[in-house]
Protein backbone atom coordinates (compact mmCIF):
# COMPACT_ATOMS: atom_id res chain seq x y z
CA UNK A 1 0.00 0.00 0.00
CA UNK A 2 1.51 3.28 -0.80
CA UNK A 3 1.16 5.77 1.97
CA UNK A 4 1.51 9.68 1.91
CA UNK A 5 1.76 12.35 4.50
CA UNK A 6 0.14 15.92 3.59
CA UNK A 7 1.33 18.13 6.91
CA UNK A 8 0.24 21.41 7.83
CA UNK A 9 -1.21 23.83 10.32
CA UNK A 10 -4.19 23.79 8.84
CA UNK A 11 -5.30 26.26 10.77
CA UNK A 12 -7.61 26.56 9.45
CA UNK A 13 -8.47 24.39 6.70
CA UNK A 14 -8.64 26.30 3.01
CA UNK A 15 -10.61 25.29 0.01
CA UNK A 16 -6.29 25.38 -1.25
CA UNK A 17 -5.83 22.99 1.07
CA UNK A 18 -8.72 20.63 0.54
CA UNK A 19 -7.79 20.82 -3.20
CA UNK A 20 -4.21 19.15 -2.37
CA UNK A 21 -5.83 16.83 -0.53
CA UNK A 22 -7.70 15.84 -3.30
CA UNK A 23 -5.19 15.62 -5.88
CA UNK A 24 -3.14 13.84 -3.72
CA UNK A 25 -5.89 11.20 -2.94
CA UNK A 26 -5.47 10.00 -6.18
CA UNK A 27 -2.20 9.28 -6.16
CA UNK A 28 -2.17 7.29 -3.55
CA UNK A 29 -3.50 4.10 -1.74
CA UNK A 30 -3.72 6.03 1.41
CA UNK A 31 -3.08 9.92 2.00
CA UNK A 32 -2.53 10.95 5.97
CA UNK A 33 -3.85 14.52 6.72
CA UNK A 34 -1.50 15.60 9.43
CA UNK A 35 -1.78 18.23 11.53
CA UNK A 36 1.97 19.65 12.53
CA UNK A 37 2.64 22.11 15.51
CA UNK A 38 4.38 25.09 14.02
CA UNK A 39 5.97 26.39 16.83
CA UNK A 40 6.44 29.55 14.68
CA UNK A 41 2.44 30.25 14.81
CA UNK A 42 -0.21 30.91 17.26
CA UNK A 43 -3.34 28.70 16.41
CA UNK A 44 -7.06 29.81 16.08
CA UNK A 45 -7.89 26.44 16.90
CA UNK A 46 -6.41 23.48 18.82
CA UNK A 47 -4.89 20.77 17.11
CA UNK A 48 -7.55 18.19 18.37
CA UNK A 49 -10.02 20.96 16.94
CA UNK A 50 -8.35 21.11 13.43
CA UNK A 51 -8.26 17.16 13.09
CA UNK A 52 -11.77 17.37 13.71
CA UNK A 53 -12.95 20.08 11.27
CA UNK A 54 -10.85 18.13 8.59
CA UNK A 55 -12.40 14.80 9.00
CA UNK A 56 -15.68 16.43 8.87
CA UNK A 57 -14.49 18.17 5.51
CA UNK A 58 -13.09 15.08 4.04
CA UNK A 59 -15.33 12.29 5.44
CA UNK A 60 -16.24 11.47 2.07
CA UNK A 61 -13.29 10.93 0.70
CA UNK A 62 -12.50 6.77 1.67
CA UNK A 63 -8.38 6.81 1.35
CA UNK A 64 -8.07 10.04 4.13
CA UNK A 65 -7.01 9.52 7.42
CA UNK A 66 -6.65 12.29 9.56
CA UNK A 67 -3.85 12.78 12.81
CA UNK A 68 -2.28 15.11 14.70
CA UNK A 69 1.80 15.16 15.51
CA UNK A 70 4.43 16.98 17.65
CA UNK A 71 7.42 14.90 16.50
CA UNK A 72 9.26 15.97 13.49
CA UNK A 73 7.48 15.07 9.77
CA UNK A 74 10.66 12.58 8.93
CA UNK A 75 9.87 10.48 12.23
CA UNK A 76 6.62 10.71 11.63
CA UNK A 77 6.71 9.27 8.33
CA UNK A 78 8.95 6.41 9.42
CA UNK A 79 6.37 5.41 12.26
CA UNK A 80 3.65 5.56 9.42
CA UNK A 81 5.86 4.05 6.57
CA UNK A 82 5.29 6.43 4.27
CA UNK A 83 6.92 7.36 1.82
CA UNK A 84 5.95 9.77 0.70
CA UNK A 85 5.33 13.90 1.83
CA UNK A 86 3.20 15.69 0.04
CA UNK A 87 3.72 19.51 -0.06
CA UNK A 88 1.57 22.48 -1.82
CA UNK A 89 3.01 25.61 -3.83
CA UNK A 90 1.42 28.56 -4.52
CA UNK A 91 4.65 30.60 -5.26
CA UNK A 92 8.38 30.73 -5.86
CA UNK A 93 9.00 31.88 -2.53
CA UNK A 94 7.02 28.38 -1.16
CA UNK A 95 9.40 26.58 -3.37
CA UNK A 96 12.49 27.53 -1.70
CA UNK A 97 11.73 27.04 1.82
CA UNK A 98 10.01 23.55 0.98
CA UNK A 99 13.23 22.17 -0.96
CA UNK A 100 14.91 23.07 2.06
CA UNK A 101 12.70 21.06 3.99
CA UNK A 102 12.61 18.26 2.07
CA UNK A 103 16.47 17.67 1.83
CA UNK A 104 16.22 18.16 5.42
CA UNK A 105 13.77 15.34 5.99
CA UNK A 106 15.27 13.04 3.30
CA UNK A 107 18.25 13.50 5.20
CA UNK A 108 16.89 12.31 8.44
CA UNK A 109 15.23 9.91 6.66
CA UNK A 110 16.60 8.63 3.80
CA UNK A 111 13.28 6.67 2.97
CA UNK A 112 10.79 9.54 2.31
CA UNK A 113 10.87 11.54 -0.80
CA UNK A 114 8.67 14.68 -1.39
CA UNK A 115 5.99 15.48 -3.85
CA UNK A 116 5.25 18.97 -4.89
CA UNK A 117 1.63 19.61 -6.26
CA UNK A 118 1.67 23.46 -7.48
CA UNK A 119 -2.12 24.93 -6.16
CA UNK A 120 -4.75 25.37 -8.50
CA UNK A 121 -4.25 29.03 -9.95
CA UNK A 122 -7.76 30.43 -8.32
CA UNK A 123 -5.85 29.57 -4.60
CA UNK A 124 -2.34 30.85 -5.28
CA UNK A 125 -3.52 33.75 -2.84
CA UNK A 126 -4.77 31.93 -0.50
CA UNK A 127 -3.29 30.97 3.10
CA UNK A 128 -4.90 30.66 6.34
CA UNK A 129 -3.38 33.54 7.71
CA UNK A 130 -5.33 35.83 5.10
CA UNK A 131 -8.29 33.57 6.26
CA UNK A 132 -8.08 34.58 9.60
CA UNK A 133 -7.89 38.09 8.75
CA UNK A 134 -10.85 38.22 6.43
CA UNK A 135 -12.71 36.75 9.14
CA UNK A 136 -11.82 39.37 11.51
CA UNK A 137 -13.63 41.73 9.20
CA UNK A 138 -16.72 39.36 8.32
CA UNK A 139 -15.77 39.08 4.88
CA UNK A 140 -17.85 36.49 2.92
CA UNK A 141 -15.59 33.11 3.21
CA UNK A 142 -17.11 30.55 0.38
CA UNK A 143 -14.75 31.15 -1.76
CA UNK A 144 -11.67 30.56 0.53
CA UNK A 145 -13.25 27.61 3.02
CA UNK A 146 -15.07 24.44 2.85
CA UNK A 147 -18.94 25.23 3.62
CA UNK A 148 -19.04 22.42 6.62
CA UNK A 149 -16.33 24.86 8.27
CA UNK A 150 -17.34 28.35 7.57
CA UNK A 151 -19.19 28.97 10.90
CA UNK A 152 -16.99 27.04 13.33
CA UNK A 153 -14.01 29.20 11.99
CA UNK A 154 -16.21 32.32 12.43
CA UNK A 155 -17.79 31.24 16.05
CA UNK A 156 -13.76 30.26 17.16
CA UNK A 157 -13.01 34.53 15.76
CA UNK A 158 -16.07 35.60 17.55
CA UNK A 159 -14.81 34.05 20.80
CA UNK A 160 -11.08 35.19 20.08
CA UNK A 161 -12.31 38.76 20.09
CA UNK A 162 -14.42 38.62 23.26
CA UNK A 163 -11.36 37.38 25.03
CA UNK A 164 -9.18 40.55 23.98
CA UNK A 165 -7.15 38.61 20.95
Amino acid sequence: MKTAIYPGSFDPLTLGHLNIIKRASMCFDKLIVCVMVNSKKTGLFAPEERVELIRRVVSNLPNIEVDASTCLLADYARKRRARVIVKGLRAMSDFEMEVQMAVVNRKLNPNVDTMFLPANEKYTYLSSTVVKEMVRYGADLSDFLPREIIQDVKDKMQELVRRGG
